[in-house]
């Protein structure tokens, strides 16, 4: 094993709050004034901020942010869905599953993750640093996660759930954002299946770009057709694009 990987194992079994270069003091402090209260084991956040890049060199890919992830993910299911439970007792399966999932999408957690400056806090391999612009919605969503298993594992169930509230419930309830539904291609299937259309069909019309940077373009048709394109870097955000032209145009024309 190397030394680097000898290092952060043991980091990892500490409850001290050792300075070192990988997250120094303040950070820590920085962690402990967002969590509002002190840190057990430095550890469980060393890891929670280590993206697999970063630990490249050394193979030790356990060691990364990716188990906390899953745990993360979890417990913010867990806190969000008994929350709207609750909170909604007349809504049925149906409005508390959308509810939640708009919730948690990756896009409010990596805005959630923006907010409080979670990029200053991360360890990313050098070799990432170079595209973390494109790809930081994802990384910051991920590690947003991350963060809040190791909260848990840390802290308890009572810190985080409080944390969840304020951070993330809280600011999206206020603006809405449970009610939205951005799911363009399942509202274009049920206004199709509504008004008794052919169902949508999407045709990829072209792919552009080096392999690991690809963009798609892609059509959507009812029956012979084309009433939306979309664009996007993969497939399924260009799908979701495409239905929502298509989903505007539909609404624009029973309108006039």
């Amino acid at each position: 094993m190397t030394g680097f990987y000898v290092w952060i194992k043991n980091l990892f079994g500490t409850k001290s709050h050792n300075k070192d270069q990988y997250l120094s003091e303040d950070k820590i402090l920085r962690i402990e004034s967002l969590i509002g209260t002190k840190i057990n084991n430095v550890g469980y956040f060393v890891q929670a901020l280590t993206h697999r890049s970063f630990l490249e060199d050394s193979g030790a890919y356990n060691l990364s942010n990716e188990r906390l992830e899953f745990l993360g993910d979890s417990v913010l299911n867990l806190v969000v869905g008994e929350f709207l439970f609750k909170k909604f007792p007349d809504e049925d399966e149906g409005f508390l599953t959308k509810a939640r999932a708009n919730l948690v999408n990756k896009n409010v957690l990596a805005e959630t993750a923006q907010k409080i400056n979670l990029a200053d806090l991360l360890l990313i391999g050098k070799n990432i640093y170079a595209s973390f612009e494109v790809g930081a919605k994802t990384i910051l969503c991920d590690a947003f996660e991350a963060l809040i298993g190791a909260i848990y594992l840390d802290s308890g169930n009572a810190v985080t759930r409080e944390l969840i509230y304020n951070l993330l419930i809280e600011p999206q309830l206020e603006e809405g954002s449970h009610l939205a539904d951005d799911n363009y291609k399942s509202q274009l299937l049920e206004y199709t299946q509504a008004n008794k259309l052919d169902m949508p069909q999407y045709v990829v019309v072209k792919e552009e770009g080096p392999h690991h940077d690809r963009t798609f373009t892609i059509g959507v048709y009812i029956g012979n057709k084309e009433l939306g394109t979309g664009v996007g870097k993969n497939k399924k955000a260009a799908e979701q694009n495409a239905a929502k032209e298509a989903f505007e145009k539909l609404h624009q024309v029973r309108n006039v």
